[in-house]
């Protein structure tokens, strides 16, 4: 690493966000550029760089700075340039000149120490000293947090950030209880948290210490692996490993913890439960208006369901089983209504049918999670579907939507699909904004990997009993000729899909290694099914997605990522990028969220002009459509056309998307699927993981690697048991309400 003193000459670019710089500064005789996080540099400042020389592709040699430290200017220049530089609200270059006249090399100390003496400068009045003096001190606090953060081994980007949060109080709070940085800011895990705790004196058994060790297992357990609590004998050992303590130590604050209502404590089978408060009345919540719902069933005198079904059959030439005239008939009779089933059992078909029956008699709105699945709902219904977020009109901040219990729905029927996506605090939110007396009919794929955020929604309802539901096995007919269809409930079933016949649509490709695998997806990516496909190059990231089980590895989604953007979208003369860590962007790349950004501004261009909004949420998926290495910014077209402009500060929450882990692919649907089945850890090589990838193809997939491994899949139908309570919940609540 290396290091040197320079001065200032100026900022070409700065994101406020996270400090991210591109500054001119003088070092020697030779004007330079440096890049980086750093705190804010005016002209004629000195300050003190360390990093390293690169060379970029388009701008030359520049330094890349890992730690800058101002240091403040000496010269009489030096400070009246800082001064002039409109850092200083309410000072320009007069001002600046009389300032550095009267005091001299006193100045940045009469700044700091005595203020008041400014009002020496002649036409200086009492607000506008006033004004000077706070903007030089909230300029100072926060170049003073930025460089105590430093200090303490916190980098340059997340010190930034916590300079921005807490302003003039960012000292205070991370000498005094860092872990709040856990509770404040995304992405902030506890071990961050607790290397600047060690760093700054926290003792290892202070309280704070050991209560944001349990607030971060429980909150890891639901974001991680969607648990809603964890026993209590297990959260204390996990603790005490996490912080090198005895059990006692945890046990002890964990009941304070209670007493302050921080975390709930619940029993149940003689084991003791701990919750996050959130979690647990969400849970209660959900229980309770799920039943009352159900409860509060409209009158269905109105609609004849019969001749309406029979109806539907003649206009669509279809023939439902009985076991869909019993859902169908059951969505008009009953306030809730569960339905589920696998690809091709006529789901879609039933939605119409209900949608034709319903929409005669009212208002029926339709949703679902994400913006794809809304999309290829509107497709199959030629009715609008919405986002479960845009329904309740979502309003940027984490459940904060105008839709709710006090402004509901102005509707007489939700049907909401793909319901095995939708969480526990989503589910709450969507049922407080349908009043009694308005139908739900949730529809879903059981058998499907569960939400990513936690809870077991749409399993625990049908395993409660309490809500009407039905099940459809019966594959319809026109999806029998279908290999996708026949085959995911070939596996579903334990059973060997059946693979490379004539005309079909599902295929097996063996490979040796992993590499081989990796070489056979590229080569299918590129040039074979495209060809199959009668694709345009351009179309082949859009319409093929290749699935992978795990992230690492020669066949994981990190290393098909990398490979696949360099075949599809390699760098051209014109063809702009910005580069976060080790993942270049590039003009017209296919990318994911990767995480929820309630704050986050979209546009969408409508009939009636331009729509805006918030909010950008885990599993959204777009295509970069411009990349401005100025400003330092891309925008992505999400689904549902919405345009989202990220700064460097944002791209952290972005990923290249040509390859997905199959969990991030839920809701989606795509032309055809590829699936790298080469070995990897046990607990991903799964039946339901296989199942879920088959199901997101509609008329292609293909299969590379192992037989071993499809068949290692298909055998292990272990499926994570999550921590949850809502099934007894609705039982409890229905006894109590004599349902």
């Amino acid at each position: 690493m290396e290091s040197f003193e320079a001065g200032v000459l100026g900022t070409v670019y700065r994101n406020e966000e996270n400090g991210y710089s591109v500054v001119t500064i003088q070092v020697g005789k030779r004007e330079r550029t440096a890049v980086g996080a750093m705190p804010h540099l005016h002209p004629g400042e000195q300050a003190l760089f360390e990093g390293e020389w690169v060379k970029h592709a388009k701008y030359g040699e520049q330094f890349k700075c890992t730690r800058c430290t101002p240091i403040a200017p000496t010269t009489l220049l030096g400070i009246e340039r800082f001064l002039a530089s409109g850092a200083i609200k309410g000072v320009g270059r007069k001002t600046a000149k009389d300032i550095v006249a009267r005091f001299g090399e006193e100045t940045l100390t009469v700044l700091t120490e005595h203020p008041e003496r400014l009002q020496q400068i002649p036409g200086m009045g009492k607000k506008r000293w006033r004004q000077i003096a706070e903007s030089f001190q909230a300029a100072s606090a926060e170049r003073e947090a930025m460089i105590f953060l430093q200090k303490y081994g916190i980098p340059a980007a997340l010190a930034a950030r916590i300079g921005k949060l807490y302003g003039d109080q960012a000292q205070a709070v991370v000498q005094n209880n860092p872990y709040r940085l856990c509770r404040d800011l995304e992405g902030v895990g506890f071990v961050t948290a607790d290397r600047i705790a060690a760093a700054v004196g926290i003792a290892p058994d202070s309280e704070y210490r050991i209560a944001a060790a349990i607030s971060y297992l429980l909150q890891d357990a639901a974001s991680g692996s969607g648990h809603c609590f964890l026993h209590e004998d297990e959260l204390l050992e996990r603790a005490a490993y996490l912080l090198g303590l005895d059990a006692s130590l945890p046990e002890r604050m964990l009941r304070a913890m209670a007493i302050d209502r921080e975390v709930v404590l619940t029993e149940a089978d003689g084991k003791l439960q701990v919750w996050l408060p959130r979690y647990e009345s969400a849970e209660r919540e959900v229980a309770q208006r799920l039943v009352e719902l159900a409860a509060s069933a409209p009158s269905a005198d109105r609609v004849d369901a019969g001749p309406g079904i029979s109806r539907f059959e003649r206009q669509e030439n279809v023939t439902f089983s009985e076991r869909q005239r019993e859902a169908i008939r059951s969505a008009v009779e009953h306030g809730v209504l569960v339905i589920t089933g696998g690809p091709g059992t006529g789901k879609t078909t039933i939605i119409n049918c209900i949608l034709r029956l319903l929409s005669r008699e009212g208002k029926v709105s339709l949703c679902a999670p994400t913006g794809r699945a809304a999309k290829r709902m509107t497709e199959a219904t030629g009715c609008e579907a919405k986002t479960i977020h845009r329904l309740l009109e979502y309003g940027g901040d984490e459940g904060a939507f105008a839709r709710n219990a006090s402004n509901p729905l102005e509707t007489d029927c939700v049907i909401v699909d793909e319901a095995s996506m939708i969480d526990l605090m989503l589910m709450r939110s969507l049922l407080r904004a349908i009043e009694p007396g308005t139908r739900l009919v949730i529809v879903g794929d059981s058998d499907q990997l569960p939400s990513v955020g936690a809870g077991n929604v749409l399993g625990d309802i049908l395993a409660s009993g309490v809500i009407p539901s039905v099940r459809l096995t019966e594959i319809f007919r026109q999806a029998e000729s279908s290999r996708i269809v026949v085959n995911a409930h070939r596996v579903n079933r334990g059973e060997m899909p059946v693979w490379n016949e004539k005309g079909t649509d599902f295929f097996f490709e063996r490979t040796g290694s992993a590499p081989e695998t990796a070489e056979k997806i590229m080569a299918l990516m590129t040039t074979r099914l495209p060809g199959f496909l009668r694709l345009r190059p351009e179309d082949r990231a859009r319409r093929i997605q290749v699935l992978a089980p795990a992230r690492k590895g020669e066949s994981g989604v990190i290393n098909l990522n990398a490979l696949l953007q360099e075949a599809l979208n390699p760098p051209a003369p014109r063809k702009p990028s910005l580069t976060w860590g080790d993942t270049v962007f590039r003009l017209g790349d296919k990318v994911i969220q990767i995480h929820n950004d309630y704050q986050m501004a979209w546009e969408r261009e409508t009939a009636a002009g331009w729509e805006e909004g918030q909010g950008v949420f885990n599993g959204d998926m777009g295509m970069v459509t411009k990349v401005d290495p100025e400003e330092h910014t891309l925008t992505v077209r999400f689904d549902e056309d919405r345009d989202v402009t990220y700064g460097s500060a944002d791209l952290e929450n972005l990923e290249l998307a040509y390859a997905l882990s199959v969990h991030k692919s839920q809701g989606s649907e795509f032309e055809a699927v590829v699936v790298p089945v080469f070995g990897g850890p046990p607990m991903l090589l799964t039946r339901n993981l296989l199942y879920t990838a088959l199901t997101r193809a509609r008329t292609l997939v293909v299969l590379v690697g192992q037989e071993a491994t499809v068949r290692q899949m298909v055998a292990n139908d272990y499926v994570l048991k999550r921590n949850t309570a809502l099934e007894a919940r609705l039982r409890r609540t229905a006894e109590i309400l004599g349902q």
